[in-house]
């Protein structure tokens, strides 16, 4: 059985929160720099210039890229072998996050009451915690700083088994179409299908945590994750949305049983700014 300190996972959790506010992923910045050599439009190729140069200097100097510092979406994966000594996992995560974001001068965007609009006592929190218990003696915690722009252009639908992979297709496209501009493309965007109505959003959110460029195991929906990413990319949305053949940066698919009765699909967008971290305890 591996111990391991609740103030150990509070320092990193805070650390991890700059990081992914200050430093882009390689990933990300690997794939701006591809879509400038493809990207047909002048005015695209200027914005994914932009784009690499604000990253760069965010990371130079340790500033947030972005001023929208996002919501911290975690997922923790707990080993059945692992306990948290001196309190809880999720009380852990929480007072990390808001030590990070106080120290590191990070946007608090978290109202407690969604209706009033109170603000949130705790600064930037409560987070949003998703636990999985995995075989193992290890922590392994999965961290996104996650906009609002983007996360209002999102959407689930409940399909019927008849829509079938073209009613799943032309939901997804629609999805990209109509948020346009707002969610701050180029996207990387985020699917879930099967579950049901809560398990496909939770599926597109964790989608997202997957690096770009890795595409699924399964080589039905890697095919369809690079089909969509075609269709995505022929919209003409493009950076920004002034136009172009970058829209999205990748198309990142996740799939469960579901009831025969249904087809639930959830499209989780993710702005130009993919920030995910992960630390291993």
């Amino acid at each position: 059985m591996k111990a391991i300190t609740y103030q150990e996972i509070v320092e990193k959790v805070a650390q991890m929160c700059q990081e992914a506010n200050f430093e882009l992923g390689g990933d990300v910045m690997s794939a701006f720099r591809s879509a400038l050599k493809t990207e047909t439009s002048e005015t695209g190729k200027d914005i994914l210039g932009q784009l690499i140069e604000n990253a760069e200097i965010a990371a130079a100097e340790q500033v947030p890229m972005c001023q929208d510092t996002g919501v911290s979406v975690f997922i923790a994966e707990l080993g059945n072998n692992c306990i948290i000594e001196g309190g809880s996992l999720q009380d852990a995560i929480n007072e990390g996050v808001r030590k990070g974001y106080d120290e590191g001068f990070l946007r608090h965007s978290i109202v407690d009451h969604p209706l009033t609009r109170e603000k949130s006592k705790g600064y930037n929190t409560p987070s949003v915690i998703h636990i999985e218990v995995v075989p193992g003696e290890n922590l392994v915690l999965h961290m996104s700083a996650k906009g609002g722009g983007s996360e209002n252009m999102s959407a689930l639908q409940m399909l019927k088994p008849a829509d079938g992979v073209e009613g799943v297709k032309t939901f997804i496209l629609d999805t990209v179409s109509k948020a346009g501009p707002n969610a701050c493309p180029p996207l990387v965007v985020g699917v879930g299908i099967g579950g049901n109505f809560e398990r496909c959003a939770y599926l597109a959110k964790k989608s997202l945590f997957r690096p770009i460029g890795v595409r699924s195991e399964r080589p039905e929906i890697a095919s369809l994750e690079a089909e969509l990413m075609d269709h995505i990319n022929e919209l003409g949305i493009g950076p920004q949305g002034m136009g172009g053949n970058t829209t999205a940066l990748d198309v990142k698919i996740e799939i469960e049983p579901c009831h025969i009765a249904a087809l639930p699909v959830a499209v989780n967008l993710n702005c130009h700014a993919s920030r995910h971290k992960e630390i291993r305890l």
